[in-house]
């Protein structure tokens, strides 16, 4: 993050003020700003969230501050409210594409359709507004260089980080039943960056292995049809200290991304993926160049498999497996 030495920010976000992306960013703007003012909303609805900012930005004097950072979702605030920010510094999380997330990684629309125009139109729009703009990955700003027209220069890289106040090394207790199996886990919203069906037709391979078990957490029934075998357990949802609790259960953990065909599988680090890393747990990430961004071959706990197969990850789970001293 830049320094915003003896300057006031103003800090703008429409997601939930305790959203781990928004806390990492004004803690490393409070490092070197004069002071910090954090506009947002503690309302459930995201729309009534977005409607406290907008009423807020509406009638708010913008003399008291220096620059303005924009977290979560600045399409939706930097478009409008521009002409207020004048004179201002204007920095922005550039951390979601619309375009990409809804015409190339969802296909909600079709390229070239009105829609993605539009969605196109709003993501050059509010990066060209932008004095400076912060990505995930490497690969990410590359892309939005690209495919926006952004300044390569004018974009920096920061990597997200995990709640250690929920997610840190804990002693690993297995349940009675699993006590002598090897625990693999994955948790996710099970979108299609995620490769969700590479994960199953890799669980599918490793049907019959006694000796594994499979913890696989989130809402699969409503996006995929799950693979059936007695050493997967389905876990609909849990809250964040419950999925620290099996996280800790695991021997290994599956951070992906996994879906070879979708561009932001490749431009992106999975979030869980720093989950993992701050809990110690040894993982499976998929193979590409943002997450080789952060991630070796040389470090412990850590394989990458090629993306898009399930025959890769089964060897890589077996392979994980071995070292961990699994036998045949």
């Amino acid at each position: 993050m830049q320094s915003y030495q003896n300057q006031n920010v103003l800090f703008v976000t429409t997601k939930n003020l305790d959203y781990l992306r928004n806390t990492q960013e004004i803690r490393l703007i409070e490092q070197t700003a004069k002071s910090v003012t954090v506009l947002g909303s503690r309302e459930k609805s995201y729309a009534k969230r977005l409607l406290h900012v907008y009423g807020k930005l509406c009638t708010m004097s913008m003399k008291p501050f220096d620059a303005v950072f924009l977290g979560f979702a600045p399409q939706l605030v930097l478009p409008l409210f521009a002409h207020r920010f004048r004179k201002k510094t204007v920095d922005i999380d550039f951390f979601i594409s619309v375009y990409d997330t809804m015409v190339c990684d969802r296909k909600k629309l079709r390229p070239g359709s009105l829609g993605a125009k539009f969605y196109h139109w709003i993501d050059t729009r509010t990066l060209k507004l932008a004095d400076h703009v912060v990505s995930d990955t490497n690969a990410h700003g590359d892309y939005f260089s690209a495919e926006f027209g952004k300044a390569r220069s004018a974009i920096e890289t920061l990597y997200l980080d995990a709640d250690t106040s929920i997610y840190y090394p804990r002693p690993q207790v297995k349940p009675p039943e699993l006590k002598e199996q090897f625990i693999v886990l994955y948790f996710g919203s099970v979108l299609p960056v995620q490769g969700v069906d590479v994960i199953m037709q890799a669980m599918a391979l490793l049907a019959d292995d006694p000796r594994i078990h499979f913890y696989f957490i989130g809402p699969v029934d409503q996006k995929v049809t799950p693979t059936e075998s007695p050493n997967i357990t389905y876990i609909r949802w849990l809250s964040q200290p419950e999925l620290a609790e099996r996280i800790s259960q695991a021997d290994l953990c599956l951070a992906g991304h996994f879906n070879k065909e979708n561009g932001k599988a490749n431009r992106t680090i999975p979030g869980k993926a720093y989950i993992y890393e701050a809990m110690k747990k040894p993982m499976i990430l998929g193979d590409n160049a943002a997450t080789r961004e952060r991630y070796t071959d040389g470090m412990p706990g850590i394989t990458f498999v090629e993306m898009g197969s399930p025959e890769a990850l089964r060897d890589g789970i077996l392979q994980c497996m071995k070292e961990s001293g699994y036998t045949e």
